[in-house]
C-alpha cells in the first residue's frame, strides 16, 4: 500500500526548500483562524485550492474528519474522500490514526516515515496537529 499511497505526500517543493517546524505551526495557527473565521465548508475549500496561501514551499494544509475520511488536502485533491484510516508508513505504523488521535487528544507532533517526493527516498516525516472542531488539520515537514 506505501508504494501506492506515495501521491500522499506529493508535493510543490523544489531540493532545499524544505520547511522549518516553526514555520509548520505558524501555517496551522494561520489555518486554525481561517477555519473559524470564515466557517469549515469555506476553509476546506480554501485550502484545497492548489497554489493558494495555504502552501509555502513544501508545506500546505490537510485536513481528516474523525474517521480518517480526507476532507481538505493542499496539493492532491483527488486523496478527498478517502479513507486513509488504514494507510501505513514505511515500518507499518497507522499514522494517519495516530494524526487524527493526536489532534482529538489536544494537539502535536506525529513522527513517521514516508516517501519525500522531491528525493524519492523514504524519510523522516514529522507533522503537527489540531483538532479544528470536528476535523483535524495539520501541515508536515521533512526531517
Amino acid at each position: 500500500m506505501l508504494a501506492g499511497a506515495a501521491a500522499l505526500g506529493s508535493s510543490v517543493a523544489f531540493a532545499g526548500d524544505r520547511g522549518t517546524a516553526e514555520d509548520a505551526t505558524a501555517l496551522l495557527d494561520k489555518a486554525a483562524a481561517h477555519y473559524n473565521s470564515v466557517g469549515r465548508d469555506q476553509a476546506l475549500k480554501d485550502f484545497s485550492t492548489p497554489g493558494g496561501s495555504w502552501q509555502n514551499g513544501d508545506l500546505y494544509v490537510f485536513c481528516n474528519d474523525y474517521d480518517a475520511n480526507v476532507v481538505a488536502h493542499g496539493v492532491n485533491a483527488k486523496l478527498i474522500g478517502k479513507n486513509l484510516a488504514k494507510v501505513k508508513d514505511a515500518d507499518g505504523k497507522l499514522f494517519v490514526v495516530e494524526l487524527i488521535d493526536t489532534g482529538k487528544s489536544g494537539g502535536g507532533w506525529v513522527d513517521y516515515r514516508w516517501p519525500n517526493p522531491v528525493s524519492k527516498k523514504i524519510e523522516q516525516k514529522s507533522s503537527i496537529v489540531k483538532d479544528f472542531g470536528g476535523d483535524v488539520c495539520g501541515v508536515g515537514i521533512y526531517k
